[in-house]
């Protein structure tokens, strides 16, 4: 009877583990972005949101759709040399994203190409 007790236990330990784990790894998924076509977005910033656990940027782009690219954590981005100010309303960027596969309009984000007009050197590719 110790035999059976132990192998349920371990069976439901098993369980626990596996559905623990589901949500870590589908939170880490990026097959919903079309990383095989990168595209050039060029718009103006409506928000930066410098939250973790993703900074997220909010661009209107220049046929007034809005788009909302997904970036790394705020602490990743910090060691790429980007803070909470880094983009703020206004700014004019052109961003390369990849975008979602699902053809709407959003993506995750690559790197500034240019801010304001300026080159830009700051990434935030995983």
């Amino acid at each position: 009877m110790r035999f059976g007790r132990s192998l349920l236990g371990r069976f439901l330990l098993a369980l626990v583990l596996m559905t623990a784990a589901a949500p870590a790894s589908a939170h880490h998924s990026f097959a919903m972005f079309n990383r095989d076509q990168p595209v050039t977005l060029e718009g103006t910033i409506k928000d930066f949101q410098w939250t973790n656990p993703h900074v997220w940027i909010q661009v209107v782009a220049a046929d007034s759709q809005e788009w909302g690219v997904e970036c790394t954590s705020v602490n990743f981005m910090r060691r790429q040399g980007w803070d909470h100010g880094s983009l703020k309303p206004g700014d004019k960027v052109k961003l390369l994203i990849f975008p979602l596969k699902d053809g709407s309009h959003g993506g995750q984000f690559n790197k500034l190409v240019e801010l304001n007009g300026a080159p830009s050197t700051l990434s935030g590719y995983h």
